[in-house]
């Protein structure tokens, strides 16, 4: 086969944002262009295919699962990636992607190893896989139990940086040990923040816009506070002289309601952080910017707000907390609280419940909010979301029409054909190729008569595959309709007579169960539904949820006139 008829792709992998911005990735991509050309053969840029910051440790990667549907499209006659762990790190999903590969006919090139198909190349690949693996694991073990018994020593090299208030000392540059250094002008801040907090009672918001109005920036240069890292300043021990090492801990990853915003359906990381309860910090000796009694001070302030504000059961106790989202910016909604007199209770004081965009709170560069998007009372919305709900799980032929609908627009595709049928031209088009191939192999066609007859043949192979797959799709969709029709219908049956009756956390599980997003725009709101057969045959895992004030409040019966507004606004869609 000449050079001009090889398609190539080639696939390169960083695990850390650290490494793809110190250029790593651009030299895999270097080496790997030099050897294609060496090679004699050229790639395109829609054949580069490149993850950045994504663990190999996990196959669920952007542009590996590109790189397997191209592949499997017959799009891919060779595959270059710069050594085995850039394509996997562990061993056995290295093997299970070269065999997949090698069952589509695309060729795997390792640029650090020769693969072939005798033996004993592959036993060779197989002890290396293994023992980069274990090599690997024996590295991180080292690596934790060494920073463990340095910071038991004291040494704070283990840190590898410092907080705000404090300039890290490399030992490279003091040729002694490491250690932290106090910068006065921000120790300067950090002691009126504690003093703000501790002796003025302000709180962390109240903080930052001081700091604000005093036009102090942040650690990182930026004009404007956030307060979350008022609140990590003020419980930090390390302003008291003792840095802790081993807060947190990685363990396995928890579920998401929903993608963080700007962030892949595909996580980076095959893990998640835990925090680590404060008996088990390994404290080391610094330098103290504030006293202890004043440190103290804040703290008995933060346990006492906890106490106050903070009296609650443990979960969400809002109906559609870390479901709703921005449809302008992409931020989330969490509550506010609002005092608010109403003419209608006598002039009194009542305190409302409102879903209200992140992004508002969020101010750009020049200080303009990020978001101008509306707050939605709370009680309106979780009724009016509740009331379609009921809707969708009291008529789940809703559901029947909607996969009905996607299944006639896929029938209507030109080129349908039996299965049979199909396969038999399948196998009969994978011969003629063959055929092609030798016939050019054996001098029998030129190159100018072959090139143009093999890309028109591989391009209707690509069709008809495209079209097969299309036909078990239409077979599954059709098997999963008649599942989710008859557990929606057997689970509405259970609950229908009960649907008014139920408890807020029942209730709570049922959404978290079917219903994906619910967009929040000027005009619109619109519930994005899922629809499986699991969700209704096992409870739904409600995952990690944005952080939001949650105090038990007295549900009010919302206005007619309200209610129906918003109900207007409802529109729903299905995600099947």
């Amino acid at each position: 086969m000449s050079a001009g008829s090889v398609s190539v792709a080639i696939y390169a992998r960083v695990s850390s944002e650290q490494q793809a911005e110190a250029g790593t990735t651009a030299s895999q991509l270097e080496a790997l262009r030099q050897r294609v050309k060496e090679d004699g053969y050229e790639v395109t840029p829609d054949l580069s295919f490149v993850d950045e910051g994504y663990s190999g440790a996990t196959l669920i990667r952007p542009s590996l699962e590109q790189l397997r549907d191209a592949v499997a499209a017959g799009l891919i006659d060779r595959v270059y990636v710069h050594s085995p762990d850039r394509l996997a790190r562990k061993y056995a999903y290295q093997v299970l992607l070269i065999e997949e590969f090698q069952r589509c006919r695309t060729e795997v090139v390792f640029l650090n190893h020769a693969f072939s198909e005798t033996a004993e190349e592959n036993l060779l690949l197989q002890v290396q896989g293994m023992v980069a693996e274990y090599e690997r694991a024996k590295i991180l073990e080292r690596s934790r139990r060494g920073k463990l018994h340095s910071a038991k020593s004291g040494s704070i090299a283990v840190m590898s940086g410092a907080p705000y208030g404090y300039r890290y000392i490399s030992a490279r540059q003091t040729g002694a040990a490491a250690s932290w250094e106090i910068v006065l002008e921000e120790a300067k801040v950090v002691r009126q923040i504690f003093a703000w907090i501790g002796e003025q009672r302000l709180s962390a918001q109240q903080v930052c816009r001081r700091l604000d109005q005093l036009r102090i920036p942040t650690s990182k240069g930026n004009p404007r506070w956030n307060p979350r890292t008022i609140c990590g300043i003020i419980r930090n021990p390390a302003y008291i002289g003792r840095a802790a090492y081993g807060k947190t801990h990685i363990g396995e990853r928890r579920d998401r309601l929903r993608p963080i915003r700007g962030s892949s359906e595909q996580p980076k990381r095959a893990y998640s952080i835990y925090e680590v309860p404060q008996d088990q910090w390994i404290r080391i000796s610094v330098p103290p910017i504030v006293g202890r009694e004043l440190f103290e001070t804040v703290q008995e302030q933060l346990a006492d707000n906890r106490k106050r504000y903070r009296l609650r059961r443990e979960g969400p106790n809002h109906l559609l907390q870390g479901l709703i989202v921005c449809k302008r910016c992409g931020y989330s909604y969490c509550c506010k609280y609002t005092w608010k007199r109403s003419s209608s209770a006598g002039g009194k004081a009542r305190l409302y419940v409102y879903y209200r965009c992140t992004g508002t709170g969020r101010h750009d560069a020049d200080g303009q909010r990020m978001c101008s998007n509306r707050a939605l009372r709370a009680d309106l919305l979780d009724q009016a979301v509740w009331e379609d709900v009921c809707s969708l799980l009291s008529d789940p032929q809703r559901i029947q029409q909607e996969y009905q609908r996607r299944l006639t627009g896929m029938e209507q595709r030109e080129g349908w054909d039996s299965p049979d049928r199909l396969q038999s031209t399948l196998r009969k088009m994978h011969r003629g190729i063959d055929r092609m191939i030798d016939a050019y192999a054996d001098g029998l066609l030129t190159k100018e008569e072959f090139e143009p007859r093999i890309k028109k043949a591989k391009q209707r192979l690509s069709n008809l595959e495209q079209e097969q797959r299309d036909q078990v799709d239409k077979q599954l969709q059709r098997t999963n309709l008649k599942v989710i029709i008859g557990c929606m219908q057997e689970f509405a049956e259970k609950i229908q007579n009960g649907l008014g009756t139920l408890e807020w956390d029942a209730k709570r599980k049922i959404i978290c169960a079917i219903v994906k997003q619910i967009e929040v725009d000027e005009q619109e709101v619109r519930i994005v539904y899922r629809v499986r057969p699991n969700n209704f045959t096992q409870d739904s895992n409600q995952g990690s949820l944005p952080h939001c004030s949650r105090r038990v409040l007295p549900r009010h019966r919302p206005h007619p006139m309200h209610q129906s507004r918003l109900q207007d606004r409802i529109l729903s869609s299905l995600q099947l």
